[in-house]
């Protein structure tokens, strides 16, 4: 089948970056290797994404000086340059209309003249940011899809440690509604793809045409794991990688570790920081676990990665993640993973590889956690068995190619040239109503 020739709307796409810029613009690379793309992005990210050299058709940059320097000043002095905050993504969504507006009148008349099959827009991933071009393209010449979006992931109830990083805005989530082409967003676009159970249990009124694929991938190229010793009697090494902030939960996973810890029979890493970790620090202290616990900061991402081979679980029981990339790299690199089922790492871990435990309140888990981390810690052999399975389900299914040949699926029908792929969330939740 021909090649598709994609104008991909990606606005801070970054080679170089982490988190929503490195995943959109590792998504786009993917795509650019089976079809004709052509990268719109902004004027600050087009430095990386030309030293990237990525397989791109062309790279089209859109430059705002002024509203770049307006929309820099706010991330640094009113955000404190947090990009966890959720008034960040509200603070954006003028920046981004604008962008997008621009992008059009720079690229209409290529738009009408055929230059490309579809229009697909990767960025922003919030599902509460619209696009105007769903609107421009309304009546054609060419379908509008948007997608991966990911995101409204509720604050759970129960856990008294979230209130700390619930922010007010949360409770104004539903006012988006109300925005410029937030109804024509969705409305007119002809393929959403949504990135998360939750995201996609929103999208009732358009059930007809919404798609499962998940956020994150990795590359080929780290879908192995050769550091370990599988001699039983070794002692089990648990790993933990995030920020110490009270969602992701750390405290949790070191208070189920704590029995295996202080009989010997594991090492428990911790790399990550945050406010949490003089709390985590103390609390290590009161479990008479200190001696098998280890704080190690950040570190580099080849160095964590290089933890991750060496480690045999990786227990993360965050409370709230709408995104799962260090869990993919946990799955890829024969960590094998101990979630909570909530978000995206419930999306990803499925019983073959791994261990999800239902998201219930504080003791309950813990319960849980360890009664999980106990099957593993004194069955090597089951151990061995889920991570090898857990690595075979990487490179099958989570590396970068498998989720742009995915993608491809849904671009194909949205295109009119191939049937419409069933691409559902692995858990389907209630549909919450139109929007």
């Amino acid at each position: 089948m021909s090649r598709l020739r994609i104008l991909v709307l990606g606005s801070f796409c970054d080679p170089e970056a982490v988190s929503m810029p490195y995943v959109t613009y590792s998504h786009a690379a993917a795509l650019a290797k089976i079809h004709d793309v052509s990268l719109v992005i902004g004027r600050p990210s087009e430095k990386n994404v030309r030293r990237a050299e990525g397989p791109f058709r062309t790279i089209e940059v859109v430059r705002r000086p002024i509203v770049e320097r307006i929309f820099n000043w706010g991330f640094r002095w009113i955000f404190r340059s947090n990009f966890d905050s959720q008034a960040l993504t509200a603070f954006g969504v003028p920046f981004a209309l604008h962008f997008e507006w621009k992008a059009w009148r720079q690229l209409r008349r290529r738009i009408f003249a055929g230059e490309f099959d579809l229009v697909l827009r990767l960025l922003p991933m919030s599902p509460v940011v619209p696009s105007p071009f769903a609107f421009f393209l309304r009546k054609g010449p060419i379908p509008f899809v948007i997608g991966p979006l990911n995101g409204g992931l509720p604050w759970p109830p129960g856990f008294s440690q979230l209130e700390d990083q619930k922010e007010w805005i949360s409770g104004l989530r539903s006012l988006y509604r109300h925005l410029p082409f937030a109804r024509s967003t969705y409305r007119d676009a002809t393929a959403i793809i949504a990135a998360s159970s939750q995201t996609f249990s929103e999208f009732a009124a358009q059930r007809d045409k919404v798609f499962f694929v998940p956020e994150p991938g990795i590359d080929r190229s780290l879908c192995f794991g050769d550091r370990r010793n599988p001699e039983p009697g070794t002692k089990c090494e648990l790993l933990f990688v995030g920020g110490l902030v009270p969602r992701k939960a750390c405290n949790l996973a070191l208070r189920a570790a704590a029995p295996f810890l202080r009989d010997d029979l594991a090492r428990f890493t911790v790399v990550g920081d945050g406010p949490e970790r003089s709390r985590l620090e103390e609390l290590v202290k009161s479990l008479g676990i200190e001696k098998a616990v280890t704080f190690c900061g950040w570190l580099g991402h080849a160095e964590v990665l290089k933890r991750m081979r060496s480690a045999d679980v990786f227990v993360f029981p965050t409370l709230r993640d709408n995104g799962a990339g260090v869990v993919f790299e946990a799955l890829a690199t024969g960590a094998v993973p101990v979630v909570v089922d909530f978000g995206g790492p419930g999306d990803i871990v499925i019983p073959e590889v791994g261990y999800k435990v239902p998201l219930t309140n504080e003791s309950d888990i813990v319960a849980q956690l360890e009664k999980a981390l106990a099957k593993l810690v004194n069955d090597r052999a089951f151990l061995e068995s889920m991570r090898q399975r857990g690595m075979s389900y990487a490179k099958d299914y989570l590396t970068w190619d498998a989720k742009a040949q995915r993608t491809t699926q849904v671009l194909d029908w949205a295109v009119s040239r191939g049937p419409k792929p069933d691409f559902v969330p692995p858990k389907v939740l209630v549909m919450e109503g139109a929007r």
